[in-house]
């Protein structure tokens, strides 16, 4: 791991395969060279290389400005559709258009990997944001951590990246609820007999599910067959609380043969959302630079939201419209107005206008009164 420790700046990293060697060339009978890594050309040379891109997924371009907003904002989503609707793919590309990381966030995540033992031979920095997806029979120790000699689990994996959950009703209740507190603070504490230790874990949630149990509840073609109330207690299994912390709710549907037919490849590549993000979280950053942890809209208390998030007459007439006739719940208030704040940082306004809310409204679809029947 001599590559891996010249990334610390002012150090001499001399590597040697044994003790033997290494005594040798502490009484200098061995002359070896120290190991030279220019951290910044290599990051410069690595960053932002992604396989993946926006621009190979036909249609659902609805969807991608969901994930565009998601990613402006830092929001944590669930994407609800069919089987084969697209919910993986599109997922997989999310981390394409967050902000390229920037050195220190590098240096941070490279830490959590070199502990957990996932820095490849070759590899000694971490250029790309952390994609962690865990299968849906995870245990509570492997998502948030653990062990005799405490391990980072795949939250902190996913730390300055995101954490995929596919098919998150199959996942077992007390997984998901030891979710909820690191989604919090931002961090996860474990703790054992002889010691604690604390992983950052400030990660994006995006999760997918299927609607119903069958798949095919609100689908435009095909017929749920699922018993009254079914769909009701498939997303119960869901708790409020985490709910609660799902700022975008994004409805997906397949995208139809007569779409596929037409496509043309004019689809927007990932660099060209990244600057529309980018310039999004830049607005962000000045307006909570007084605030050491807060740095994006999903971060706000509710305290401040009332204060950031200010209305146009318009817009505060169609949110009071829209949660009366909606029946939307109190919880959405909250969501509703940062997602509006992060859609108006994305068309560099600073007032919060009628379609920003409205836009944001319409991702919302969980919170419907009888949406799930």
């Amino acid at each position: 791991n001599a590559r891996e420790s010249a990334i610390v700046e002012g150090l001499k990293v001399y590597g040697v395969k044994n003790i033997p060697e290494a005594i040798s060339v502490i009484k200098g009978q061995n002359e070896v060279q120290p190991y030279v890594y220019d951290i910044r050309e290599e990051f410069s040379h690595k960053k932002h290389r992604y396989k993946l891109d926006f621009s190979d997924v036909k249609g659902q371009e609805n969807i991608k400005r969901a994930l565009e907003i998601a990613a402006a904002g830092s929001h944590n989503a669930i994407l609800i559709g069919p089987p084969g609707a697209g919910k993986t793919m599109l997922a997989r590309r999310l981390p394409t258009i967050l902000p390229i990381l920037d050195l220190n966030e590098a240096l941070e995540t490279t830490k959590i990997h070199s502990v957990a033992g996932l820095l490849g031979t070759e590899a000694s920095l971490v250029s790309e944001r952390p994609f962690r997806s865990p299968h849906h029979t995870i245990s509570d120790v492997a998502l948030v951590g653990g062990g005799s000699n405490p391990n980072p689990g795949e939250i902190s994996l996913a730390h300055n990246g995101v954490l995929f959950l596919d098919e998150l009703p199959e996942f077992k209740r007390s997984v998901l609820e030891v979710l909820r507190q690191p989604m919090e603070q931002r961090k996860v504490t474990i703790s054992r007999a002889r010691i604690s230790v604390d992983y950052p874990a400030s990660f994006m949630l995006l999760a997918s599910m299927n609607p119903c149990p069958c798949g095919y509840y609100n689908h435009p073609e095909k017929d749920c067959v699922c018993g009254p109330g079914i769909v009701k207690k498939y997303l119960n299994k869901i708790s409020g609380p985490l709910l609660d912390r799902i700022d975008l709710h994004v409805e997906v549907t397949p995208v139809s043969f007569e779409e596929l037919e037409k496509y043309q490849p004019t689809s927007e590549p990932s660099t060209v959302i990244t600057e529309r993000v980018t310039r999004a979280r830049h607005f962000q950053a000045e307006r909570f630079q007084e605030y050491s942890d807060i740095h994006s809209n999903a971060m706000m208390p509710s305290r401040m939201v009332r204060d950031v998030c200010k209305l146009d007459n318009p817009g505060k007439s169609l949110l009071k419209t829209a949660m009366s006739k909606l029946q939307l719940s109190a919880r959405a208030y909250d969501r509703i107005l940062k997602v509006s704040r992060t859609i108006a940082d994305l068309d560099c306004v600073q007032e919060i206008q009628a379609q920003h809310v409205a836009e944001a409204i319409q991702y919302r679809s969980l919170d419907r009164d009888g949406w799930a029947g």
